[in-house]
């Protein structure tokens, strides 16, 4: 049976998120508890919520309900992108990473909403 570490979706998530922890690393610390804490959360918050929606897989309303969420972290991802570029925190090509990667991360996560029998049979079939 296959897991949502399967998921590309996933795996692009998850390199986003670790990125964007080292990359915060250097942000001042009076960001710490705001924009610091905030980007990480939400690029951590795809990969939480695709585990959470394997495990809801079985009714196709919750599973949509959570990739529904993954969505919505990645959105608030791409915001505090926008913060962190128009606060000289990160170069404008890291920026255009990062961004380009959440864009990605977001079509892959929406044909999964406009698809979610295929995929819900590519985990319980794997």
């Amino acid at each position: 049976m296959g897991t949502f570490k399967d998921l590309t979706v996933y795996k692009k998530a998850f390199q986003q998120a670790m990125e964007i922890f080292r990359i915060t690393k250097e942000f001042p610390p009076e960001e710490k508890y705001s924009l610091t804490d905030q980007i990480r959360r939400s690029s951590r918050s795809i990969c939480v919520n695709l585990a959470e929606a394997y495990r809801k897989r079985q009714y196709e309303a919750h599973f949509v309900s959570k990739l529904s969420d993954c969505d919505a972290e990645n959105s608030e991802t791409l915001v505090w992108l926008d913060f962190a570029h128009a606060s000289n925190y990160i170069n404008n090509e890291t920026y255009q990473h990062l961004y380009q990667s959440a864009e990605e991360i977001g079509r892959l996560l929406n044909d999964m909403l406009s698809n979610p029998k295929k995929y819900i049979g590519f985990l319980s079939k794997k």
